[in-house]
């Protein structure tokens, strides 16, 4: 911090100001301010000084809030022997600030418990604070408050403590749990019905529960368990405290997940749960949604925690299938809050029927799944007083969304074609109101991919009914029959008599504003199932998508709408392709001219991504198939005249060329006008490289570099284009590596490293000769090794994948003429930047990066490994030589046979999982 340490009033001042300035401007400066002094080192003694002085909740808050902050992440500035003293400060400050604020105490817990768990010299620091407080009513609450946070820090993200240390904290705490349920137990009885009191118990019992230490023996018969159940039977029992206690009890049903080893606790817990089914019913007849909410979960948590026995044993002990009745009971509930709390549950208790595939066990378990779906289909329906299209977006439109995925989950148990004939009979032989319909018909379009249309009469039957259904039925019912025949294309492909019908009743629908939308979706996915069928309506199709905008279309059925058209235009004969491709991007392109003739008029910029998406997506599904020989009957269209496509979508990316949102949908469009057309580009290739080396030097948008990596898939083998295409990497990288330069560059702009090692990759991959033997690969390799602590996971991923497919092109093709040249210049490379790169990575790996980037980084080291094996030996052994051995709190990270064990396994492994395990396992030592 500049200036020196400051002074407490100017400290208390700027917390004032953060709290009470009127001024925003005022309350970012001291947001700013003391944000800096809590990452200097001052902050420490600051802190400790706020809190003596106790001069107001705000100061204290901001004191406790830094400590706690300071301990979690920069414990590592304080010598080891100042630990004891900022312990007994710590407990000094909890003691006399008890009763200021609960989230001060609160705030000085996590310090104290994060202190305890780093602090190697602080031996059975749970028995000495039991022993120090616990018999001090008045520090009970705050006793309480650390015991419960200290488990759940354990693994708390912000610590690095290691495995080592975590695994010998854990058994310490198992240790002195006992204690600590003991210490629960007396405060309870003791406490009568305080009910502040019960709830801080019940949530440090649910924490020591989460960790997993208690002794299922020593819970089974406690005082404790009984508690907790006679509150959740109690119909007087307050919703806070209901709240706390179903906490605890989810928490000790996840903890016994593993029911075999811990037999007593799980019977004990079981038969509770049972006796809950009257409190439920209690609940409902009282209209209290918390309390139902919370049996629900309980319940639920009881059949994910027995679901093995109930799978494997249905009927007997604990596969009790009570346990369904229960969830069924409570899918019963007239609100679907309810319901939806289990559906995980009938997900799991699907995909294990499903792997384990024993008709006589889904024949036990198809009656509940019958009733589930059952009570599912009331769940979906509408308020009959809705008006309009079903919503979407709301939180009842998500629900239906999670319901059609639960459904399809589940169907296999009951049979789709059954449980589709089943409803669809259900509208036929009834005359059920129209939200009844509208919901049968939902649960229908579920289903409806999942049923076989091969010769089947009721799927027949359902579309000839529905494109009857009158336009007065309610505007909802036509919206989902619209869905339902959109799901039903697969049907249509094998009955083309019902083509014209069909699209004869969404062509109504997309006349109407609130169907258009949904009746284009259906429309787009029958083109992308009918493709040969839909041939002969393609001139119905290029007039739709002449006069889009006349539709009340949403942007995404619009662009839906063309991917359709061009899927279908794809199939036309090869002749007639390049003029129905002309009239489908002369909308798009007359569009994009008039905005640029408009613009250069009236000096306003107008938006053209509606225009150049749509271009986007024609050119992304027009892929015809053309035999060896013959020209790509888009070529002409995009080069030729009388379009113009490529000097209107150049002029385009010129005039918008500083807005990054329309850079990026130019470069997507001639990304995908390159794909289609393939080798047919290469007339585009100077013009355009020219003008994205110009515009990247003054606004370095990083989807040129994409784009240039597209072209270098495209050209990269074409002896011709490969000093034209080196040229692009060397301009282009120059400004990014000023970019990347910049304080915090990398972090700052991922998508920009995503794209250059992307484009780096494809290079490797087309012409490797080419970028090993130029001056750039030093500074790329240089770029690459510093990009590899990036947490990011694209950006990761593409570094990675560079290094990786770089030191591969040293061992692979070697009957290729030019392998000797390649392993020749990996070597080179590998002499100047191997030692430092494995040295980097093992860094990386145990202090930057997320555990899930760990198989990325597997694959570089066994490439460097199968590249030169002794060599790799010696850089690991370096690299792992350099690692601290200790915690700041003076606990072992690494022993030294850790170290030796994981060197072995990594040298001496045969596959590259093999790496990735020993990884995975060494990396632990330091998370």
């Amino acid at each position: 911090m500049e200036g020196g340490k400051p002074t407490l009033p100017l400290v208390y001042q700027a917390v004032q100001a953060l709290y009470h300035d009127p001024d925003p401007a005022g309350k970012e400066r001291a947001s700013v301010w003391l944000g800096e002094l809590q990452r200097s080192m001052y902050a420490w003694e600051i802190s400790d000084q706020l809190l003596q002085l106790k001069q107001d909740v705000e100061s204290c808050y901001f004191a406790a809030q830094t400590m706690k902050m300071k301990i979690q992440t920069a414990f590592y500035e304080l010598p080891p022997e100042t630990h004891t003293a900022l312990r007994d400060s710590l407990l000094s400050h909890i003691q006399n600030l008890k009763d200021l604020s609960p989230i001060i105490v609160t705030q000085l817990a996590l310090a104290i418990a994060d202190l305890a768990l780093q602090m190697a010299s602080w031996k059975g620091c749970v028995h000495t604070l039991i022993e120090k407080y616990s018999n001090d009513v008045s520090s009970m609450p705050f006793l309480i408050e650390i015991l419960t946070v200290l488990p759940e820090e354990v693994h708390s993200r912000s610590l690095r403590i290691g495995a080592n240390r975590r695994t010998e904290i854990i058994e310490d705490l198992a240790y002195y749990s006992t204690t600590v349920v003991t210490l629960l137990v007396s405060c309870a009885e003791k406490s009568g019905h305080n009910e502040k009191m019960l709830i801080k118990i019940f949530r440090c019992l649910g924490s020591w529960f989460n960790l997993g230490v208690l002794d299922n023996n020593f819970m089974a018969n406690n005082q404790l368990l009984m508690i907790l159940f006679q509150v959740l039977q109690r119909d007087e029992t307050s919703t806070n405290l209901h709240e706390a206690a179903s906490d605890c009890v989810c928490s000790a049903l996840y903890a016994i997940e593993n029911v075999a080893i811990n037999m007593p606790l799980a019977m004990q817990l079981f038969q509770g749960v049972l006796t809950l089914e009257t409190a439920y019913h209690m609940a409902v007849a009282r209209e209290d949604l918390d309390k139902v909410l919370n049996y629900c979960r309980i319940f639920t948590e009881l059949c994910e925690t027995f679901l093995e026995m109930t799978v494997r044993t249905p009927g007997q002990g604990m596969g009790d299938l009570r346990t369904l009745e229960m969830l069924l009971i409570c899918a019963g509930h007239p609100q679907y809050e309810v319901v939806e709390i289990s559906f995980n549950f009938w997900y799991r208790l699907g995909e294990h029927l499903y792997k384990m595939n024993d008709p006589a066990l889904h024949r036990v378990f198809r009656p509940f799944i019958q009733r589930l779906l059952h009570s599912l289909a009331r769940h979906c329906q509408l308020d009959p007083d809705h008006e309009g299209v079903p919503e979407d977006t709301d939180d009842f439109g998500e629900f239906r969304m999670r319901v059609s995925d639960l459904v399809k989950d589940v169907i296999f148990l009951v049979g789709s074609m059954e449980c589709f004939s089943q409803l669809y009979s259900t509208l036929r032989e009834g005359n059920p109101p129209w939200e009844v319909t509208e919901a049968v018909l939902f649960i229908m379009a579920s289903i409806a991919k999942s049923v076989d249309p091969e010769n089947n009469p009721t799927l027949t039957e359902v579309l000839e009914q529905i494109v009857l259904l009158p336009e007065t039925v309610h505007l909802a019912v036509r919206y989902t029959s619209i869905e339902l025949v959109g799901e039903m294309s697969e049907v249509i492909d094998r009955n083309p008599c019902m083509l014209d019908p069909v699209l004869n009743f969404l062509m109504k629908g997309l006349r109407e504003k609130p169907l258009a939308s949904v009746a284009a979706k259906a429309i787009h996915n029958i083109c992308s199932v009918c493709r040969d069928h839909m041939a002969q309506h393609f001139q119905g199709l290029l007039d739709i998508a002449r006069s889009l905008d006349s539709f009340a279309l949403s942007t995404e059925a619009a662009v839906g709408l063309l991917k359709g058209t061009a899927l279908v235009l794809a199939r036309l004969p090869l002749e007639k392709i390049a003029e129905c491709l002309s009239d489908l991007c002369a909308v798009q392109v007359m569009a994009l001219k008039k905005l640029l003739a408009q613009d250069s008029s009236s000096g306003k910029s107008s938006d053209p991504t509606v225009w150049l998406d749509r271009l986007a997506v024609i050119f992304r599904h027009t892929n015809p198939i053309v035999e060896n020989g013959q020209t790509h009957p888009c070529q002409k269209v995009i080069q030729e005249v009388p379009l113009h496509i490529w000097p209107v979508l150049s002029e385009t990316l010129n005039a918008h060329q500083g807005d990054n949102r329309i850079v990026e949908r130019c470069c997507r469009c001639l990304r995908f006008a390159v794909r289609c057309v393939g080798k047919g580009s290469a007339s585009l290739l100077q013009p355009l490289v020219t003008q994205m080396v110009s515009v990247y030097q003054v606004y370095p948008h990083s989807c040129f570099l994409y784009l240039g990596s597209i072209l270098v898939d495209e050209y990269g083998m074409e002896e011709g284009c490969r000093q034209g295409l080196l040229d692009m990497l060397q301009a282009l990288c120059m400004p990014t590596f000023q970019l990347l330069e910049q304080p915090n560059g990398l972090r700052n702009h991922p998508d920009t490293v995503d794209d250059l090692f992307r484009l780096a990759t494809r290079f490797v991959q087309r012409s490797p000769v080419t970028l090993l033997s130029s001056n750039i690969i030093i500074h790329i390799i240089q770029c690459a090794i510093a990009a590899t602590t990036l947490d990011h996971r694209d950006a990761n991923c593409s570094v990675m994948k560079f290094i990786r497919d770089l030191i591969h092109t040293g061992v692979s093709n070697d009957h290729e003429d030019d392998f000797e040249v390649r392993k020749r210049l990996i070597g080179q490379a590998m002499e100047q930047h191997g030692l430092q790169l494995v040295t980097q990575l093992i860094n990386t790996c145990c202090f930057c990066l997320p555990p899930y980037t760990l198989p990325d980084v597997a694959e570089v080291l066994w490439e460097i490994m199968l590249f030169d094996r002794p060599t790799f030996c010696r850089w690991l052994e370096t690299a792992l030589k350099g690692l601290p051995k200790e915690t700041a709190g003076g606990a072992v990270s690494v022993t030294h046979k850790q170290l030796t064990d994981f060197h072995k396994q990594v040298t001496s492994a045969e596959e590259c999982k093999q790496v990735c395990w020993a990884i995975r396992e060494f990396t632990r030592l330091y998370r």
